[in-house]
């Protein structure tokens, strides 16, 4: 068999399986892809005609990598058939006999059609280092894809490498021992108060694997999002490793609207155990456990609140660390409520710019407005409060009416159907020509514009 060869493939293989750090077999099957984009483009070199090459036309070959002789072969598997059409896909039953006596039309078989060495000109080698460089990168991309799936939505440790626009480029690993992987934070995903320098080390969260070929890094990584307070909550506390505590709901803020207000979490969180506190749990003896958080964050202010399914008692944690007096669900089906507070306690409740309750808005999904207690009019209040209640109560009878009606139109329209269909007369039976003698009688009509040679009975409903 004749083979084109390659002087140093081994150490070819062996450097950029090093360089690139993939497996060997990965390089071989890059390798194996890039050779045969090679020969595709000796093949239409040399053959004017080469418009019959379609997409599909070398599916039937393939390159064989010799490394121990340090070369390769091209391979066809052909098809046995009485008269040849195309010699790239069939070969004669008559020259494939003289060789085996046994075989037969419709078998296959795998002939060498390696070219010469002279013949694999500059064009195809010139073809085959760029496809090999494109097929690197894709297997690259696989192995990324495969290792890092099931690591989204989880913590990572990532290192700072460079700076690209506004996006910082880290190195990332999948675990110990681990070659290291480019992932990129954005600017929406990065912190305020973070210092991000070459070499600086950070726990970062990782958001998306990209699919597909692009340029850039392939991991979305983000030091904003809220599931990496919760991954970190869940990393400092057993209890909610253990599942004796669970996190109910998160709102976070990480890049505040204005630079005067810093960022801000807040985490409710519930147990089913009598004897456990899930805040004292995660907030740690003298605040160890929650400091761990907030120094990771770097002083992200962190408020942990129990979870309620009492609505106002829910609300009221919410708002914490202001001290509320009354909650008041003005309207539970648009999820609208009035906190009542001490005067002295409106621009805590409030927050700097209203950061703490729009956080609390977003925690417990309900509309939050803060009203001073001594101000507020209960009266007035009341009446508008009854004034929805009577608007959602007629919109609710309304409805019903509507329904009633609809439903009583559909009985009558059921009804009148049934009386049409009882109403309906039959049609008279006709006699057959030759009983009443009457053989040359004219066609009769169907009822439907369409002429029959006999009366055609309707079915009976």
């Amino acid at each position: 068999m004749s083979m084109v060869t390659l002087p140093g493939l081994q150490d070819m293989i062996d450097g950029i399986s090093r360089d690139r750090n993939l497996p060997k077999h990965a390089v071989q099957a890059a390798l194996r892809e890039a050779l045969l984009k090679g020969y595709e483009r000796y093949r239409r070199t040399h053959r004017p005609d080469s418009s019959i090459f379609d997409e599909e036309y070398f599916n039937n070959f393939e390159v064989e990598l010799d490394i121990e002789d340090e070369g390769f072969r091209v391979l066809a598997t052909k098809t046995i058939v009485e008269a040849v059409s195309n010699a790239d896909h069939q070969i004669a039953l008559d020259e494939v006999q003289e060789v085996a006596a046994e075989a037969q039309l419709g078998d296959t078989v795998v002939l060498d059609v390696t070219p010469e060495q002279g013949e694999f000109g500059r064009m195809a080698a010139i073809q085959t280092k760029q496809v090999l460089a494109q097929k690197l990168r894709d297997q690259q991309r696989k192995l990324v894809q495969e290792e890092f799936q099931e690591l989204e939505g989880t913590i990572l440790q990532a290192r700072v490498l460079r700076f690209e626009r506004q996006s910082v480029i880290m190195a990332v690993t999948s675990g110990f021992g681990q070659p290291e992987v480019e992932a990129e934070l954005l600017k929406r995903d990065q912190l305020p108060n973070d210092n991000y320098r070459a070499n600086a080390t950070f726990r970062i969260f990782l958001k998306k694997v990209l699919e597909g070929s692009h340029r850039g890094p392939q991991l979305l990584v983000s030091r904003a999002d809220a599931g990496l307070v919760v991954d970190l909550f869940a990393t400092e506390v057993p209890e909610i490793e253990e599942e004796i505590v669970r996190i109910v709901a998160v709102a976070r803020e990480a890049n505040p609207p204005s630079r005067s207000v810093g960022p801000r979490t807040k985490i409710a969180v519930d147990t089913l155990e009598r004897d456990v506190d899930p805040v004292g749990a995660c907030i740690g003896a003298r605040g160890s456990r929650i400091q761990v958080v907030v120094n990771e964050l770097r002083g992200e202010k962190i408020d942990v609140i129990r979870w309620s399914p009492d609505p106002a008692t829910y609300i009221a944690n919410a708002l914490s660390p202001a001290r509320v007096e009354e909650v008041r669900l003005v309207n539970p089906d648009d999820r609208q409520a009035h906190v009542l507070v001490p005067d002295d306690q409106l621009s805590l409740a409030i927050g700097k710019e209203g950061q703490n309750v729009r956080l609390a808005a977003r925690l417990t999904g309900w509309k939050i407005d803060i009203k001073d207690s001594a101000k507020y009019d209960y009266e007035a209040e009341d009446r508008k409060i009854e004034a929805l209640a009577e608007e959602r109560r007629q919109y609710r009878e309304s409805e019903w009416e509507e329904e009633e009606l609809e439903e009583e139109l559909e009985e009558e329209m059921e009804e009148l159907d049934a009386l049409e269909q009882d109403e309906t007369p039959e049609l008279p039976q006709e006699e057959d020509p030759e009983e009443s003698g009457e053989a040359g009688s004219p066609a009769i009509a169907d009822g439907f514009g369409v002429e029959a040679s006999e009366a055609i009975q309707r079915p009976q409903a």
